[in-house]
């Protein structure tokens, strides 16, 4: 991969003197979806596939950026000390949106840069392709200009520019889980405080399968922002009378007494979608610690069934590939992840039944929706880091 990487950078800048290359996974959450920004819990592991760059300082104020995985936009190239978001700059306006946090941050960034991008995981796939690349661009900067940032600041700067420069309103989960992955765990992240911890993902007989739907899915353009919206007007509702700062903070018993203050029907079940899955969220994780995969599996059942009937983000193609992955003998538990409206599940699969799982989920999929599902076994990987050769 590093060879073919120096090859793509060569045929587009002409050498590949002085690269250097660096590399963030992509991401899936086991468990906790949607609670990021409501203050909750959430559980997810870093990929071992995600996205790489190549890149050298030039010594001009130009920078020039180019992707594998959209050639046909071909070089973006702009100037340094003139980074506004541009739509027709279409995926550059991610790593463009990191530099302008850096800037606005403090550092120093005077010289331009020619960087090669390649990434391995599926477009709009809900996998976090976005937060890879921002990533994989905040560990640039500060390897090659030497800032010396440690790697939670990097997580807050490149959610940042996701939040403002790019204009999702995006938690940040996703820059967590790419920024401080770690090889066979998962993170137990509390998204008001920022406390975490990391558990061994002990499957035994078993692996995470991840399906992709291949529906496209634009989180700027989806219904991301309306389900927030929703959250923060029954949050104001609640705080009438209660002494809460996020929906995460409250049980399920707590908001069942106080529920009759979200006068909104829609906002009170995407306020319930919040305060549960928090709430089984720490229970899958304590299940997990416990060995008690099968019902760390339940849980993840019950998570895709509030995503579908609460917070209303699965849809026709999540709900046919999560139910016909229950219809199988061997599946542990199958649940949409990342934001939902296309996208990808995840499913712990006992591993002899992988194969058959594969086939019938892939045949039966298929023959509902009119094409086909991608399928990935996980491995669990490290976070964003520079690749030494």
């Amino acid at each position: 991969m590093m060879i073919r990487l120096k090859e793509y950078f060569e045929e587009i800048f002409g050498d590949s003197k002085d690269t250097r290359i660096f590399f963030a996974p992509g991401r899936v959450n086991l468990i906790g979806e949607h609670t990021d920004y409501n203050g909750g819990h959430v559980f997810p592991c870093a990929l071992n596939f995600g996205t790489y760059g190549i890149a050298r300082k030039r010594k001009d104020d130009k920078v020039k950026f180019y992707s594998r995985n959209f050639p046909k936009l071909g070089v973006i190239e702009f100037n340094i000390n003139d980074l506004k978001y541009v739509s027709e700059h279409d995926w550059a306006n991610y790593p463009k949106g990191v530099i302008n946090i850096f800037k606005e941050s403090g550092y120093q960034i005077g010289r331009g840069l020619e960087v090669l991008f390649y990434g391995n995981i599926p477009n709009g796939a809900g996998l976090s392709s976005s937060a890879s690349i921002e990533l994989v661009t905040s560990v640039m900067l500060n390897e090659l200009f030497n800032f010396h940032i440690d790697m939670i600041s990097m997580i807050k700067m490149s959610q940042r520019a996701e939040n403002q420069f790019v204009g999702v309103n995006c938690g940040i989960m996703d820059q967590f889980a790419v920024g401080m992955g770690k090889k066979g765990k998962a993170i137990l992240l509390d998204c008001n405080t920022l406390e975490y911890r990391y558990s061994d993902i002990n499957l035994k007989d078993a692996s995470l399968v991840i399906a992709n739907t291949n529906k496209r899915r634009g989180l700027a353009d989806s219904k991301y922002n309306e389900r927030r919206q929703g959250c923060e007007r029954a949050l104001k509702q609640l705080k009438e009378k209660l002494d809460i700062s996020s929906l995460g903070e409250l049980t399920e018993e707590e908001f069942e007494a106080n529920k009759y203050l979200i006068t909104n029907e829609i906002d009170r079940k995407r306020a319930k979608h919040a305060v549960y899955e928090n709430r089984r969220t720490l229970k899958a994780v304590k299940a997990l610690e416990n060995g008690d995969i099968e019902e760390f599996g339940r849980l993840m059942n019950e998570s895709h069934i509030s995503l579908r009937d609460d917070y209303e983000v699965t849809g026709k193609e999540l709900d046919t590939l999560v139910e016909l992955a229950w219809q199988q003998e061997g599946t542990i538990g199958s649940r949409m992840t990342g934001a939902g409206f296309g996208g990808c599940t995840v499913s712990i699969v006992k591993n002899d039944k992988i194969d058959k799982f594969i086939e019938e989920v892939g045949k039966k999929y298929e023959e509902a929706i009119g094409y086909k599902a991608s399928f990935y076994v996980a491995n669990i990987g490290d976070g964003a880091r520079e690749i030494m050769i």
